[in-house]
């Protein structure tokens, strides 16, 4: 059973999201083993300077990095980057498993990533062009994950 990592820059807190996300890792269960790295996002005043934001991405880039497996294909969830089918990311963690690869999927806190981690990323992917709470993205990510699996095997959630 192939590995897949998630780290996620902040804690989910809203029962809702908490929620949401358990029952996507119980349904991937069946088909990977899901850990989620939850990495703390650093504090900053209500209304940051631009310096503020980039040191305070400097740091969770640097906590961010220490995550990397040297196996691991690390993909940036990021607005700027490539949107994919559900199909389409099916094959793609497909492909993976076959270069015996580990997927690690990085989500930024509320600034989201420092420019040196989607820089480094094997992959940029986008959910959407809309933005999102990076909450909503790891249990939107989740469930992707899962409706891949489910394409993989043959079943019928996908459709």
């Amino acid at each position: 059973m192939q590995k897949l990592t998630l780290v996620c820059v902040g804690r989910l807190r809203e029962p809702f999201y908490i929620d949401a996300a358990a029952e996507y890792v119980k349904r991937l269960s069946r088909y990977r083993k899901a850990d989620i790295v939850e990495l703390p996002e650093t504090r900053l005043p209500e209304r940051p300077s631009p310096g503020q934001v980039r040191a305070a991405l400097e740091k969770e880039a640097s906590a961010i990095r220490k995550q990397y497996a040297p196996n691991a294909f690390v993909t940036a969830l990021c607005i700027e980057g490539k949107p994919y089918s559900s199909e389409q990311f099916s094959e793609l963690l497909s492909d993976l498993s076959n270069r015996s690869l580990s997927p690690l999927f990085v989500i930024g806190g509320s600034y989201g990533l420092h420019p040196s981690v989607k820089d480094a990323a094997a992959l940029r992917l986008s959910m959407s062009p809309m933005t999102f709470p990076h909450h909503l993205a790891r249990v939107m990510l989740l469930e992707q994950l899962y409706r891949a699996c489910q394409i993989q095997a043959g079943g019928q959630y996908h459709k």
